[in-house]
């Protein structure tokens, strides 16, 4: 089983496929295994790799819950240990913090990224005012509920199923993760770092709202606005053709 090993921690990792580089980036419900739908898609065209974040999936676990801020040097260290120079970067919710941190901190390694369902916590206030309006709606809800369209629960139980128990093969939850709240880069940060950015944004997300991330597509002049209709918070779960169609078109445009 191949581990990075970053700062003694051990960070694994899957690749599958050849050509550019493309790294996979859960969220906070997941690990490596959710993106069984987007791997034999992607990987017919680019060297995809799957990551496990610390405290998640087959990477150790972390005393008192793994820090936020450590996720940007887990996907670096997988990318040294695979000696690949330069990859674009998908990152799902929170992991879309890590993969716009590393563009920022290492633009000459990150071809694009793209943010599904994320403003990668950006930091401006107007941006983080509306994202913690959105979240504490979300914390209304059951996280299947936030997390999962009502239809696809009643018409897919047995894959409503499958993305619950994935979640319990982790040592780590959204709730257990420190500082996952803390600023991202500013927009301007993002600018000057010149990568690419895609905002993948789902209609019905209930998690963050395409109001939302219109107004971070606003703030970042030249970047990607990728709206989906009636598009749930885990569309690569729910959709994968429409998930993995529209990623793969700005995923063209860069190499």
């Amino acid at each position: 089983m191949p581990y990075a090993n970053v700062d003694g921690t051990k960070i694994y990792y899957e690749s599958a496929g050849e050509g550019p580089a493309l790294v996979l980036v859960h969220g906070s419900g997941g690990n490596h295994a959710i993106w069984w739908q987007q791997v034999p898609y992607f990987s017919q065209r680019y060297q995809t790799i799957t990551v496990d974040l610390r405290g998640f999936g087959n990477s150790d676990a972390v005393e008192g819950g793994p820090d936020a801020r450590d996720f940007t040097r887990d996907v670096l260290g997988v990318l040294d240990d695979l000696k690949i120079g330069k990859a674009a970067l998908l990152g799902q919710s929170i992991g879309a913090l890590a993969c716009l941190r590393l563009a920022v901190a290492h633009p000459q390694r990150v071809a694009g990224v793209v943010l599904a369902h994320s403003a990668g916590n950006m930091d401006h206030a107007e941006l983080r005012a509306a994202t913690m309006a959105d979240r504490a709606e979300a914390e209304k809800l059951s996280v299947v509920d936030r997390l999962m369209s009502k239809t696809f629960q009643v018409q897919e139980p047995e894959l409503t199923w499958l993305f619950h128990k994935l979640g319990t093969f982790n040592h780590a939850n959204q709730g257990s993760v420190r500082n996952l709240g803390d600023k991202g880069p500013t927009p301007d940060e993002v600018k000057k770092s010149g990568v690419k950015v895609a905002f993948v944004a789902g209609e019905n997300d209930r998690v963050i709202s395409i109001k939302t991330l219109r107004k971070a597509h606003e703030l970042l002049p030249g970047s990607t606005l990728i709206e989906v209709p009636q598009g749930p918070h885990s569309l690569y779960w729910e959709n994968p053709p429409v998930f993995n169609c529209v990623v793969d078109q700005f995923l063209r445009g860069l190499f």
